[in-house]
């Protein structure tokens, strides 16, 4: 749902500094499908183009932004480029079907979100904004939902027939919270299943209602500041209930429901692609998790070398 926030490189590079020479000189000998890592390795059956590239990258260490010469780690966070030793022709590009808003917390640090993924694997399709600045949503909320989760949120597989309603309405009024379920006395009006089904088939033929998804990307102890933000307001909310995080650096006392920002685009994609595009799913997002999963990879085996695990 929400994003949790992490950045793959600076993780290596806090890995590698933060431990003894040894668990360095261990990190740095690892390859990405040991028998250690692949063992156990909830990611293992994602379809990715191949990570060759990054493994090259990693053992060669920090390399130039082509942009502000910024010294980092496979790309720069700031200004969404592979570096240099990291060729954009060997990066897979991914196609959404919808387009993507970021909504990143202003102290956020930007060496620390997934948000930046999204942008390099698909960047015709994703938007990145800090906050406060960020878009105005009023005349789009019938085609326009936020992952968030809430008393109020609903599953992937309803959101053509709540986007209906509000388009029904001609949108929401400012004082009409529209992510809310019907107050009783209106449950009579309620489509009826057959109803409920022609009206999905319809938007259906007309290429899904549904054009924008938002995410926010910050610190689940963030949130707050940008999920009261009136611009938001009245939005429908999607929640995404039966995925479980590998984020390696999970926030104490938060359920493993709660995703960071590249698992919770990816997880959304899919459950879209088959509960409302209605198609068999042959891994055409899995690509989304092309810089996520070599770092868990990494990180993961470097944590067991270091016998922290």
């Amino acid at each position: 749902q929400l994003a949790m926030s992490l950045n793959s490189s600076t993780l290596l590079n806090e890995e590698i500094s933060r431990g003894p020479k040894r668990n360095t000189e261990c990190l740095e000998g690892l390859e990405l499908q040991s028998p250690l890592s692949f063992q156990d390795n909830p990611l293992q059956k994602l379809q990715l183009a191949s990570q060759e590239v990054l493994e090259k990258a990693k053992k060669s260490g920090r390399s130039k932004c082509p942009r502000c010469s910024s010294s980092r780690m496979f790309y720069c966070y700031t200004c969404f480029v592979p570096v240099e030793t990291v060729p954009t022709k060997e990066i897979p590009t991914v196609k959404l079907p919808l387009k993507i808003d970021i909504i990143k917390h202003p102290n956020e640090t930007d060496g620390k979100s997934t948000a930046v993924h999204a942008k390099l694997l698909a960047p015709d399709d994703v938007t990145i904004y800090k906050y406060p600045c960020i878009p105005e949503y009023k005349e789009k909320r019938h085609e326009i939902a936020l992952i968030f989760p809430g008393p109020n949120s609903v599953s992937v597989k309803d959101i053509t027939f709540h986007l209906q309603k509000y388009a029904k309405k001609g949108g929401c009024d400012d004082d009409d919270d529209c992510s809310r379920e019907p107050f009783p006395k209106q449950a009579r009006i309620e489509p009826r299943e057959k109803d409920l089904n022609e009206c999905i088939s319809s938007n259906r033929n007309e290429s899904n209602r549904l054009k924008k998804i938002i995410f926010i990307d910050s610190t689940w102890n963030q949130t707050n500041k940008i999920i009261t933000d009136e611009r938001l307001q009245g939005l429908l909310q999607i929640e995404l209930k039966t995925r479980k995080t590998c984020f390696w650096r999970h926030q104490k006392g938060k359920p493993d429901t709660y995703l960071s920002t590249i698992e919770a685009i990816y997880y959304f994609f899919v459950d879209y692609h088959q509960e409302i595009l209605k198609e068999n799913y042959k891994g055409q997002y899995d690509n989304l998790l092309f810089f996520f999963s070599f770092m868990y990879t990494l990180i993961k085996n470097a944590k067991c070398c270091a016998g922290k695990e």
